[in-house]
C-alpha cells in the first residue's frame, strides 16, 4: 500500500558546504518542495546560499571547521546546532557529508527528531588510520545507532560499518552514488581533431591520485607531444592534509604538462570537451559525482580499482581499470586510451551513457529519500494511532 506524504512537514538538509547542498542536491531539494515539505537547507554561508534559497527552501547559516580536527571548534559546531534545533522546530533531518551525520544526529537524539544519513564514503581518516581514525570510529557508533536510515553509497562501506562500527544496525541501504542527473548530463562527443583530451575533475587533493595523474602526463606528453592534453579541473588549496596548492599548481602549468581549469558551474561544457575523463583516487570514495557525470555525457572512464570508483566501470566495456598509487598502471591505461580510435573511445562512452542510465540515474536516489521519509513520517502516525487506542485504565 502506497504512503501519502503528509504536507507540510519540515525537514532540515544539511551539508559541510553550501557549495556541495547546490550542486550535488539541488534536484532532492526542489521535488521535496514539490512533495510538499517545507524545506530548510543548514550549511556554511559561501557563494552558493543563496542559489539555494534561489531554489525555494529556507537557509540557516552553521559554520563546520570540514576538514579540520580542532576540538574546540567541533564543539562550537555541536552548540551551534544545538541552538538551531531548539530555535527550529523540524519534523526529519537528512545529512551529507560526515561531520553533519555525526553531530546533528547527536544533537537531534536529544530532541527526538529522525535523521536519515548518507555516508559518502570515508575519506582520508580511514585510509591513513591512527587516533583520529579511532575517534571517528568511536564518533560513528555513537551517533549512527540511533539514526532512522542510513544510505551508502557503496557496498563495502556498507558492509564495513555493519561488521565494525554498528554491526546490530537493522536500517541501511545502499543507493547508487548520489546519481547522476540524465538530462543535465547527455551524451557529447569530442571532436574528431587528432588532439585527445584527458580531464581530471576532483578536488584537488593528492589521495584523488593527482601526482600519479601528473607524472604519467610529464611521460606522456614527452612520447606523444601536443597530441595529447591533460586538465585539472577542481578546488585548490582546500582544508585537507593531501590538498594540492597553488603554488604545485603553477609549476605543473609552467612545466606546460597540465591545463588548470579552474572550477566551473558549468562542468558539462569542460566534460564536453574532453574524450576521456580520469579519476585514479585511493581515496576512499562514495561513488564519485565527476565519473558519474563524465558516464552520462558518454566518455570512456579511467579510475582505479578502489572502493567507490570501480563501480562505475566495466573494465574494457566503457573504460579501463588501473590499480591505486601505480603511476606504471595508470600510464598503461592512458596510453592505451590515447591509441585507441576516435570511434573506439566514442563506443566506449555509448556504453558509459548505457551504465549511467541503467545503474545511476538520480531519480532513483530522489526516490529513495521520499521513500524513507515517508516510512519515517508513517512510523510516527502508527505509533500515535496506538497511543489514542490505549484503553484509559483510570
Amino acid at each position: 500500500m502506497s504512503i501519502k506524504i503528509v504536507k507540510g512537514k519540515r525537514i532540515a538538509i544539511t551539508a559541510n558546504t553550501s557549495w556541495y547542498l547546490f550542486n550535488f542536491r539541488a534536484n532532492t531539494i526542489k521535488k521535496l518542495i514539490s512533495e510538499g515539505y517545507n524545506v530548510v537547507a543548514i550549511a556554511p554561508e559561501d557563494t552558493y546560499s543563496q542559489k539555494l534559497k534561489d531554489l525555494g527552501c529556507g537557509y540557516i547559516s552553521l559554520k563546520i571547521d570540514q576538514g579540520g580536527i580542532n576540538p574546540f571548534k567541533d564543539a562550537m559546531t555541536l552548540f551551534a546546532i544545538l541552538g538551531i534545533l531548539i530555535g527550529n522546530k523540524f519534523d526529519a533531518i537528512l545529512n551529507f557529508t560526515p561531520k553533519n551525520n555525526i553531530y546533528f544526529s547527536l544533537v537531534a537524539k536529544l530532541f527526538s527528531i529522525p535523521v536519515i544519513n548518507n555516508i559518502a564514503g570515508l575519506g582520508n581518516v580511514f585510509i591513513n588510520g591512527g587516533v583520529v581514525r579511532t575517534v571517528c570510529r568511536q564518533l560513528y557508533r555513537i551517533s549512527q545507532g540511533s539514526a532512522a536510515k542510513i544510505f551508502f553509497q557503496n557496498e563495502e562501506d556498507r558492509r564495513m560499518f555493519l561488521r565494525e562500527i554498528i554491526p546490530n544496525y537493522p536500517r541501511s541501504v545502499r543507493l547508487p552514488g548520489s546519481g547522476v542527473d540524465l538530462q543535465r548530463f547527455y551524451r557529447r562527443e569530442a571532436p574528431d581533431d587528432g588532439t585527445v583530451r584527458f580531464i581530471l575533475v576532483a578536488r584537488m587533493l593528492y589521495s584523488k591520485g593527482i601526482k600519479q595523474y601528473v607524472d604519467c602526463a610529464r611521460i606522456l606528453k614527452q612520447r606523444y607531444g601536443d597530441s595529447c592534453q591533460f586538465g585539472l579541473l577542481g578546488f585548490l588549496d582546500v582544508k585537507n592534509p593531501t590538498a594540492v596548492t597553488a603554488q604545485d599548481m603553477a609549476e605543473w602549468v609552467e612545466e606546460g604538462i597540465i591545463k588548470y581549469l579552474g572550477i566551473s558551474d558549468n562542468v558539462e561544457r569542460e566534460i564536453a570537451a574532453a574524450d576521456c575523463v580520469v579519476l585514479p583516487s585511493f581515496y576512499r570514495e562514495g561513488v564519485p559525482k565527476s565519473l558519474l557525470e563524465a558516464g552520462a555525457m558518454g566518455k570512456p572512464i579511467i579510475t582505479t580499482d578502489n572502493v567507490g570508483c570501480r563501480e562505475t566501470v566495466n573494465h574494457e566495456i566503457n573504460g579501463f581499470i588501473c590499480q591505486p598509487q601505480n603511476t606504471e598502471s595508470l600510464l598503461q591505461v592512458l596510453d592505451r586510451m590515447i591509441r585507441l580510435s576516435h570511434q573506439e573511445r566514442c563506443e566506449m562512452g555509448k556504453q558509459s551513457r548505457l551504465k549511467m542510465e541503467k545503474e545511476f540515474d538520480e531519480s532513483l536516489v530522489i526516490n529513495s529519500y521520499i521513500s524513507a521519509l515517508n516510512e519515517v513520517f508513517s512510523h510516527q502516525s502508527e505509533q500515535a494511532h496506538q497511543a489514542t487506542d490505549k484503553p484509559n485504565l483510570n
